[in-house]
């Protein structure tokens, strides 16, 4: 069984909606190999895949490095995904399975506090985060990787991140409002977690306000 490190968080038909989605990417993925497989949901909202069959290795190696993995067994120096539960003013607060705090001065992502950090960079709640796990006695840290995938996307034409929403139905909101045309594409973060890559001359901040009223969801800006 492999847990993945992304949350189902919503409820009602968008949680079935949200299962329904991560059955049918999970079977993309693994169509070619040689494997029966069930998705299931713990009590965490963590997604579970079991996997069986002749290749069930190969797939769950490849389900841990599409999505991350979430483990109750960690190491110090090793790299690791959690979702970004909460902040405050001393740092983040990642959910691996358990609470994992990085603070401020391990993000690695220039001045500013938490608040702005998150601001600055398009942060919505629940966003899957790679991390280096520090041992008991050193801080938990963002990993290189991490830091190098936010500040790309400081760069380009802008984005507008978007969570409690499959990538099909951020996708269809936009096209509601009129604005197919001025994105590049929805790029999946997470199973309920995206984001919209703004197309030369579109502003993320009047696109944020024009697709907000659709979306029943956290959404933020990143502004080049």
């Amino acid at each position: 069984m492999v847990v993945l490190a992304t949350k189902l968080y919503v409820e009602g038909d968008a949680r079935e909606r949200a299962v329904d989605s991560l059955r049918s990417l999970v079977g993309n993925a693994l169509d070619e190999l040689d494997v029966s497989y069930e998705v299931g949901v713990r009590h965490d909202d963590f997604p579970s895949v079991t996997v069986s069959g002749e290749d069930a290795v190969v797939a769950r190696n490849l389900l841990r490095e599409e999505w991350g993995e979430i483990t109750g067994e960690f190491e110090a120096g090793e790299t690791y995904v959690g979702t970004l539960e909460r902040w405050d003013e001393d740092g983040f607060v990642l959910d691996a399975g358990e609470a994992i705090r990085v603070p401020t001065d391990e993000f690695g992502l220039g001045p500013g506090s938490p608040e702005q950090v998150r601001e600055r960079f398009g942060l919505v709640q629940h966003l899957p985060m790679r991390f280096v796990y520090g041992g008991e006695d050193d801080a938990h840290s963002l990993a290189d990787a991490e830091r190098d995938r936010l500040y790309e996307w400081t760069r380009g034409d802008g984005r507008v991140n978007v969570n409690s929403a499959t990538r099909a139905e951020v996708r269809a909101t936009v096209n509601r409002a009129g604005h197919a045309r001025d994105i590049v594409t929805v790029e999946r973060l997470g199973l309920l977690e995206q984001s919209i890559v703004c197309g030369e001359g579109t502003d993320p901040p009047g696109l944020l306000a024009s697709i907000g009223e659709y979306l029943p969801a956290e959404l933020r800006c990143v502004v080049p």
